[in-house]
């Protein structure tokens, strides 16, 4: 059951993502407007995900906010098809980021699911539902588009997040006993904001979402209409994109972290990640956009689900849903500051720069996690004399 929860939620998040900058586009809205309005997606998130995950934690309860998520992601999708001014999507998609602001939540209910030792499994399962939701709205979307007009994408997402609210009251939130629950406290919160794994995922989830919501989530789909695509080719982009990054997703922590460690999985995912990017701004066939799309798709579906499992990995149980918050609501800087900044770029010097600075937020992701990982050896060769009963200076 919370398996189809958490699909239908993100379904009808993204049964209109794939055309959203060509509908305000439509709409008459200028590509740094568009840009506010793809950003506001992540500002609110940045603002709400980290009180929400400590909200959370002190109640003791998840399945509250996931009600919350369905509610607010039905209205998000009806706020889209007023007509009028640009004020209406704006409203919509600062909407949606409070909608998406409540992922924080079915997260940890996900985890709380397994046993101690598999969050990393977890995790990894529950980014397939997440690729699984966002590529089932996506491919969507262009058919909508194409057969029944420019709302049907949002009425389609509307709908589907009421049959997903009804389903999600049958959810059962296992219950830890209230003497063995600490209660939440500023020293709890601080002890989480100290983690340092947590922090570093956090900075590089912050230009992996950057990446993420300038490309595929942003300015990918206009790119595409501009190469002549309608809404069945953008259909088969989304899928060029969202099917490698689900297969990547599944393979990460089965064989990819098996053979090249966390952190060397990691820096593989945005060093592609990156080439893919910049190389977006130079090729200018629809073909060659597919390809580097899929490229982009797997080599995102290689870090994500790391950077989600590794954020709550250091952290006791009381107090994921902080954690979670605070990754959510960092990495939620560059859903917002991406597509902000590539918006103004777009404006003025065209669509392709901003892809430029995608990639160069790809390269700089690349460059701290080669700084991370060196530094994360040597401490580990200092420390094995000691531990073998050497000399420690």
């Amino acid at each position: 059951m919370f398996t189809i929860v958490t699909i239908l939620y993100w379904t009808s998040m993204y049964t209109y993502v794939p055309i959203l900058t060509p509908y305000l586009s439509g709409r008459g809205l200028s590509l740094q407007m568009i840009g506010i309005v793809l950003g506001s997606y992540g500002f609110v998130q940045m603002l709400g995900r980290f009180p929400l995950g400590i909200m959370s934690d002190k109640w003791g309860k998840r399945k509250p906010f996931v009600l919350l998520g369905m509610i607010t992601s039905c209205i998000s999708c009806l706020l889209f098809i007023v007509p009028g001014i640009w004020a209406w999507p704006l409203a919509g998609r600062m909407m949606a980021g409070v909608c998406a602001s409540t992922w924080v939540a079915f997260t940890v209910l996900y985890a709380s699911y397994f046993g101690a030792g598999q969050t990393g499994r977890a995790m990894g399962n529950i980014s397939v539902m997440i690729v699984s939701g966002q590529m089932l709205g996506m491919v969507l979307s262009g058919w909508l588009n194409d057969g029944l007009g420019d709302n049907a994408p949002f009425i389609t997402g509307a709908i589907l997040s009421a049959i997903g609210l009804a389903l999600a009251f049958s959810l059962k939130e296992p219950k830890l006993a209230a003497d063995s629950r600490p209660a939440m406290s500023f020293a709890m919160v601080k002890n989480v904001i100290r983690t340092k794994l947590l922090l570093q995922v956090s900075i590089l989830s912050i230009l992996a979402h950057g990446v993420l919501f300038i490309t595929m989530f942003g300015f990918t789909p206009l790119k595409a209409e501009q190469l002549g695509a309608n809404g069945s080719l953008l259909t088969l982009l989304v899928f060029a994109f969202m099917l490698p990054h689900a297969i990547a997703s599944s393979l990460t922590a089965s064989w990819f972290v098996k053979r090249f460690g966390y952190w060397g999985t990691i820096g593989l995912g945005f060093t592609v990640s990156s080439l893919c990017t910049a190389s977006m701004a130079f090729f200018q066939s629809y073909e060659m956009l597919v390809i580097t799309q899929a490229f982009n798709g797997f080599a995102q579906g290689l870090h994500l689900p790391l950077l989600l499992a590794l954020s709550i990995r250091d952290v006791e149980l009381p107090g994921r849903a902080t954690a979670m918050g605070l990754y959510q609501a960092l990495y939620a800087i560059g859903m917002f500051s991406g597509p902000f900044l590539a918006g103004w770029l777009n404006e003025s010097w065209g669509l392709d720069s901003g892809f430029v600075f995608g990639a160069m937020l790809g390269a700089a992701a690349a460059l701290l996690v080669w700084l991370w990982s060196s530094m994360e050896r040597a401490s580990a060769r200092k420390a094995k004399p000691s531990s073998s009963g050497g000399i420690s200076l």
